[in-house]
């Protein structure tokens, strides 16, 4: 852009500055995606699938919907397992108890159960808040632990509170092999995670950041801290609860009440952290790290130890594992608020830059 200043004309790099990343970044998007669902699903074997990447779509799914209500409303929850919980029995009530139930009709109902349950629990919000917030949230997962535990009904009266589901198909194709599971999961994934960022970006996204930062002086401006809050529980419960639908239909098939307790919760909560709230990328970073971290551990810890001569059982991989959770989650509390978008973002810069220093 050409500009005149005291009498001379100069340029200014400001519009394209703007403009090119933005394409850079939708090119990089649109390669990604093309490697997810293209390369991947003819490069990766049978145990990649079942045990990284369908587990890390249906948890990054998740956390996208706890960083909706933590990231970007402030909103502390910790009861995000007993919301993936109401998805999943709501889902296998509707798809059992009605013969010809559709599955993609069946996870919509399970979310919309969720949003009912988040709804009602997040209530609270409207008076509390902070650590008072999250003990109310935390009730959730009690009350949904001892609700699918002790009321046979949502069990199809099993005694063991075990269920299963089986003969999965959308459109009449069946989902019944690994690459056809991830892709299913990775398309709700995409379409989730599109319709979260435009939401995100729009009036009601504001809405959410505003009570994130104050909301005294944001319902001054005239923004409705009940809407706002309620809002973000009732999206971000949705979500969820598709997960945990996703995760025990498609990764687990059959489940019982202890598949979502109250470690999940905290789980997705650390991949929030980890991953950075306030930022949809977070969520894929958080997932991708709290997925592969135990792999990685249980492969090569034994074997970095064993070059010092030290022996570790498989206790003490589970410990090691707890510990470095721990020491990351502090270090980025301290160090990197953000978590790893943050990182990324920082890298992405530096490399536009790159080799120059402005």
């Amino acid at each position: 852009m050409l500009y005149r200043e005291n009498g001379q004309f100069k340029t200014s790099y400001r519009a394209d500055q703007q403009i090119f990343p933005i394409a850079q970044d939708r090119i990089a998007m649109l390669v990604i995606l093309a490697v997810a669902f293209i390369a991947v699903p003819a490069l990766a074997s049978d145990y990649i699938f079942r045990a990284i990447l369908i587990p890390f779509v249906i948890m990054a799914l998740a956390a996208l919907g706890v960083n909706i209500l933590v990231g970007y409303c402030g909103q502390i929850s910790l009861g995000s397992g007993a919301f993936m919980a109401v998805g999943a029995y709501g889902a296998y009530n509707f798809f059992v108890r009605m013969p010809g139930m559709p599955l993609i009709p069946a996870l919509i109902l399970g979310g919309l159960c969720a949003t009912f349950f988040g709804i009602l629990f997040g209530l609270p919000s409207l008076r509390v808040k902070g650590l008072y917030l999250a003990v109310a949230t935390l009730a959730a997962q009690f009350f949904s632990d001892w609700m699918f535990l002790r009321i046979k009904w949502f069990t199809n009266n099993s005694d063991s509170g075990s269920v299963s589901v089986s003969n999965l198909q959308v459109l009449g194709m069946p989902i019944d092999s690994a690459p056809a599971k991830y892709l299913f999961c990775l398309a709700i994934l995409v379409v989730m995670a599109l319709l979260a960022k435009n939401l995100v970006r729009g009036a009601i996204g504001r809405e959410w950041m505003a009570i994130r930062d104050m909301d005294v002086a944001a319902a001054v401006i005239g923004i409705r801290p009940m809407y706002a809050k309620l809002s973000a529980f009732a999206v971000s419960s949705f979500i969820i609860g598709v997960a945990g639908a996703l995760w025990a239909f498609v990764h687990l098939g059959a489940w019982e009440p202890a598949a979502f307790s109250v470690e999940v919760s905290f789980r997705l909560l650390f991949m929030v952290i980890i991953g950075g709230m306030g930022s949809i990328m977070g969520a894929f970073f958080g997932a991708a790290f709290i997925v592969v971290l135990p792999i990685v551990l249980n492969q090569f810890l034994p074997a970095f130890l064993g070059l010092f001569g030290i022996e570790i059982s498989t206790a003490g991989i589970s410990h090691a594992e707890l510990m470095i959770f721990g020491a990351l989650i502090v270090w980025f509390l301290i160090v990197e608020p953000h978590g790893l978008a943050k990182l990324w973002s920082t890298a992405k810069q530096k490399l536009r830059l790159w080799p120059f220093p402005h």
